[in-house]
């Protein structure tokens, strides 16, 4: 009888055992047959931190044998030399991209909407727009010449990959060469697009099965129902990246650095401002390192810091200092020779940062001049002209109590003690002193 206890037992725990096996095969197998689509959101400007993160996104949809790439975009554009960077990844990559314009209200401007045409599959949300993407010349429109080779190039990029995608070229080329711009339907009536979609899971789902050639002539067909999305989230790094571009951010960094160091120079040997002013400084270099920037704005801005230092070491009562101010606002505001005002220096902060730069040199100089003027006065010279109460009979040496000190003092005659005395002079650490009624307090220069 226990031994046909134990068997059932056996059989109980054997059956539980393969039923439990069962469930974690059959759970593997459910989540090996699931499409896996990773997904890159860009909203920001186009520029040399977008390319690179693009290009890891790409890297990491191969390596997680990604059935595609979802890049979510809403930008206004960005740079023309990061744009093709970023276009020629999404060509020569081996995962089927989708570039899809979302949410609401997002847009495709300029450069996006190179990217939006690049890519294997265009798509955008209801309710958002895409195109303008004409060339735009920062800092007044070069000569006839080579304003039409620019736009030309620019017009040849677009017709290179958007035939190859069975696309309607006459209205891709418009948007370059007349800035149209287009909503999600026009574009989708224009064959611009290939899907409008209120979210990424109904995209994906309605572009299940669709065969699509990719440059290299290829056919692959998409496999996106019920997919797993996997968030490509940027890194440290290119978050850190991220907010260094900002020009704003690096003008900040400049000028506050500058001004770190010029407190260093002054007061030498507190080594925190300094350290922490060229670490600011740094970084603002590196910073306007990744965008387009004017040399001759970086003249205006050299010239704008050497003004103030001439101020602070000649003292020109505030002319130079006023120069400096005014270099430091043109070169600021012509600093980033960017297409887009994204990518541009604002002007209120330019003006803000220069007026508070010059303010606080003007400050810190003016304290200079009065500490230059102020003799200073140690030890015995401070007592001069204070009242004293002698402790004990001078004789005419003794010791007298003045301000909470007692000091050795001598007087021209005996002095009994407890006697009112003004302190006169002194002699190395010897005070002279005389009764208050034979003394008259120094005179000052007026």
């Amino acid at each position: 009888m226990l031994e046909q206890v134990r068997g059932f037992k056996f059989r109980k725990a054997f059956r539980f055992t393969v039923a439990i096996a069962l469930v974690c095969i059959c759970a593997r197998v459910t989540s090996a047959q699931q499409p896996v689509v990773d997904k890159l959101v860009l909203d920001q400007t186009i520029q040399p931190v977008t390319a690179g993160l693009l290009d890891r996104a790409i890297a990491q949809a191969n390596t997680d044998g990604a059935s595609a790439l979802l890049v979510e975009i809403n930008t206004p554009g960005g740079l023309v030399d990061s744009m093709r960077t970023m276009a020629g990844a999404i060509l020569s990559s081996r995962v089927p991209v989708i570039v899809y314009v979302a949410p609401a209200g997002a847009r495709a401007g300029s450069a996006g909407f190179f990217l939006l045409e690049a890519a294997d599959i265009a798509a955008m949300a209801p309710g958002t727009n895409a195109g303008a993407a004409h060339v735009v010349f920062e800092g007044g429109k070069p000569d006839e010449t080579l304003s039409q080779k620019i736009e030309n190039d620019a017009e040849a990029f677009m017709r290179s990959y958007v035939a190859r995608r069975n696309r309607n070229t006459d209205a891709a080329i418009a948007a370059v060469a007349s800035s149209h711009s287009y909503t999600a339907e026009e574009a989708q009536t224009q064959h611009l697009i290939d899907a409008i979609a209120p979210n990424d899971t109904q995209l994906l789902d309605s572009l299940d099965g669709r065969s699509i050639t990719r440059m290299d002539g290829t056919k692959t067909i998409l496999h996106t129902r019920n997919a797993r999305i996997q968030v490509v989230q940027p890194t440290v790094r290119e978050n850190l990246l991220g907010w260094l571009v900002n020009p704003n951010i690096a003008l900040l960094l400049l000028v506050f650095g500058a001004l770190l160091i010029y407190l260093e120079f002054n007061t030498p040997g507190t080594i925190v401002p300094g350290a922490l002013g060229t670490l600011m400084l740094l970084l603002g270099i590196f910073a306007l390192d990744l965008l387009p920037i004017r040399f001759t704005a970086v003249l205006l801005l050299f010239a704008a810091f050497a003004l103030m230092l001439l101020e602070a070491k000649f003292g020109g009562h505030g002319v130079l200092a006023l120069a400096g101010v005014v270099c430091l606002i043109f070169g600021t505001l012509t600093l980033v020779a960017a297409p887009i005002p994204e990518l541009r220096i604002r002007p209120w902060v330019a003006i803000a940062v220069s007026v508070g730069f010059g303010g606080i040199t003007v400050f810190l100089v003016r304290l200079a001049w009065r500490a230059r003027r102020i003799k200073a006065r140690l030890g015995a010279d401070a007592l001069i002209g204070s009242t004293a109460s002698a402790m004990e009979t001078l004789a005419p040496e003794g010791h007298v109590l003045v301000e909470g000190e007692i000091w050795d003092a001598v007087a021209s005659e005996s002095v009994p003690a407890g006697t009112r005395l003004r302190v006169v002079g002194h002699e190395q650490y010897l005070l002279r002193v005389a009764p208050l009624e034979q003394s008259k307090p120094p005179q000052t220069a007026t």
